[in-house]
């Protein structure tokens, strides 16, 4: 019998994760919950072994050693605790096996398509393809493309209740033809899940009843002015966990073990995500990113989305980075002269030898250049996906007819935004947190005042499922052992003259008044661990926030690396010629520290 909130004293939450399962135990420490051990193993759902139970067995051993405490027995983990024995709650996420791969299909590829897509990856999906009556691609394409994929499952939308069915009846017709058949195992039919217009149900049961595992859920566009994602969601988790789940070898055994659902591991990450902005009631971006994928989530004005760029990592998916964004926007955060060819090679060989990190300081800089472009990228993609819904109405007035950018803007404003959380290897464990905060400030490019931190060691997954159980045990631990606060960016915008003093910033420190200016193309770093009250002065012309030359007071956050004075304007702009280039990123590199010895490393060999 699983204990009230209350009542638990001590969580046992795994991450079996497609190479490593995680493992980390969470005690009640007086009056709060905090990190005491944690644990890791190779997962083990793959051949020779091929029982995910395996890997989770071995992680959780590793904590026992750590904590000196018993927390298994030979049935399983043991929940509730009896005595010093077992702990009180035990949790799971899992992406092993590939994840959640779904396809999404709708009317409009702008409209219902996207709406489809957007509640698939705020499941914990990762989307394969959108096949929309649109699309551009011819019907045989289309049948062709479905069988190809082998999904998971399939998410139909399209149409408001009681408009046009003719529409989304043709999207059935495609999968009928199709015949699509599910990723894992043989002995079952794939599940649909049609979350279209009401009034088309029983054509498209017609047409696909007997050869999937159809089910219905309320439209997610009931009307053009109204996105409802709740129940499709709801419905993608529960069938992954009563299909995907039970075909992956030993999850029927490790499901048994757990007090509450097993949660894909992105779905999870985005709910601490939204539960950390929801607390404390601010906009956030999250990124995780991986050997093979790297997702961007963001909460925004109380909207939540997720996108994963399954194409872009740091490993399995190396070169296409270095095919997505070009060997010259690669090369242009490298301070000295290097054959294209020989950083082409470098990247191919980190594709094949997945596992190797970087040995010297040039690899580490060729590496941290590749995470630049990497996240620019993902976050590129998020924001086309995060936007207003299409196809609504909207009220304009006259500003409105001066604006030049097109009627679909994203949601996300920078200069509105709160906090960036960065997590996975390459921000995790990069050998200094100040590259951690640069490498993120100059990938996302925050505008005003945001501050940054970083997933110590990668629990979020964990914290997730712990967050829809109980969240004040996960928001303690999220927010004393796994985030580790690196500071605070403070940018002003607008048209930064290089040389020319862009901003002032006023405080008190150590008990003496301190004031200093940054010009037009310079990064400061001032370091400070705590808050400070800091009176932020931008030139004539800029805005921190408050409007064109409008100064603010307020508290900044410190952190492990400080507070960030970033004048290199916005975009951000690197010189195209090499010697230029050099002498320019030398120059932020010396003004922050980021590489200690670069000056010695660097100056006086290939950077001269």
């Amino acid at each position: 019998m699983v204990k009230t909130p209350e009542e638990i004293k001590s969580i046992l939450a795994v991450d079996c994760g497609s190479t490593t399962t995680k493992a980390i135990l969470i005690e009640l420490d007086g009056r709060n919950y905090r990190l005491k051990v944690r644990g890791e193993a190779p997962t083990t759902v793959e051949k020779p072994f091929e029982d995910v139970t395996k890997g989770v067995r071995n992680a959780v051993r590793e904590v026992e050693e750590l904590a000196g405490k018993t927390i298994m027995d030979e049935v399983g983990i043991i929940t509730p605790a009896q005595g010093d024995k077992g702990v009180d709650l035990f949790l799971a996420t899992s992406s092993a096996g590939g994840g959640l791969q779904m396809m999404v299909a709708g009317v409009v590829k702008k409209m219902s398509a996207e709406s489809a897509q957007r509640a698939a990856l705020g499941a914990g999906a990762i989307v394969m393809d959108t096949i929309a009556v649109d699309d551009g691609r011819l019907l045989y394409q289309k049948i062709e493309r479905i069988r190809q994929l082998r999904p998971d499952m399939v998410l139909v939308a399209g149409g408001i209740d009681g408009g046009t069915k003719s529409h989304v009846v043709e999207i059935a017709e495609i999968l009928s033809a199709a015949d699509p058949k599910p990723r894992l195992g043989s002995g079952y039919n794939l599940p649909i899940i049609y979350c279209g217009n009401k009034e088309a149900r029983k054509e498209v049961g017609g047409l696909l009843e007997g050869k999937v595992d159809l089910r219905y859920v309320d439209n997610i566009r009931p009307v053009l002015e109204k996105e409802v994602l709740g129940p499709a969601r709801e419905e993608i988790h529960n069938l992954f966990m009563e299909h995907v789940m039970a075909q992956a070898p030993g999850y029927k055994t490790l499901k048994s073990w757990t007090d509450a659902p097993i949660m894909p591991t992105p779905g999870a990450v985005g709910k601490i995500i939204q539960t950390v902005a929801e607390e404390n009631d601010i906009n956030v971006i999250g990124v995780d990113i991986g050997g093979a994928t790297t997702d961007v989530f963001s909460m925004f004005e109380n909207t939540f989305n997720r996108t994963v760029s399954a194409n872009l990592g740091m490993s399995y998916s190396v070169c296409n980075v270095l095919v997505e964004t070009g060997i010259d926007n690669i090369m242009r955060w490298i301070p000295f002269d290097m054959d294209p060819n020989e950083i082409k090679n470098r990247i191919r060989n980190k594709m094949i030898r997945p596992t190797t990190i970087p040995h010297t300081l040039e690899d580490l800089i060729v590496e941290q250049a590749i995470a630049r472009e990497a996240l620019s990228l993902a976050f590129a993609h998020h924001k086309t996906l995060a936007v207003g819904l299409r196809g609504v109405q909207r009220q304009r007035n006259i500003s409105d007819a001066f604006d030049q950018s097109s009627g679909e803007d994203t949601i996300i404003d920078m200069m509105d935004l709160d906090m960036i959380i960065g997590s996975g290897g390459a921000l995790s464990h990069a050998p200094r947190r100040l590259q951690s905060g640069i490498m993120m400030i100059d990938a996302f490019q925050p505008e005003g005042i945001t501050r940054l931190a970083v997933d110590s060691i990668f629990m979020m997954p964990q914290l997730g499922v712990l967050s829809s159980v109980h969240p004040k045990a996960a928001t303690e631990v999220f927010e004393k052992d796994c985030l580790i606060h690196l500071g605070t960016c403070i940018t002003p915008t607008g048209n930064i003259k290089k040389g020319a003093a862009a901003l002032k910033v006023k405080y008190l420190k150590d008990g003496k008044e301190h004031e200093e200016t940054i010009y037009g193309g310079e990064i400061r770093v001032i370091p400070c661990e705590d808050s400070m009250e800091m009176d932020i002065i931008p030139a004539s012309g800029l805005d921190i926030g408050n409007g064109k030359g409008k100064h603010t007071k307020k508290e900044v956050s410190g952190g492990v690396c400080g507070i960030f004075l970033d004048c290199r304007g916005r975009p951000l702009s690197i010189s195209t010629d090499p010697k230029e280039r050099a002498k320019q990123l030398l120059t932020w590199f010396s003004q922050t520290n980021m590489y200690p010895i670069v000056s010695v490393g660097l100056e006086e060999g290939r950077g001269k």
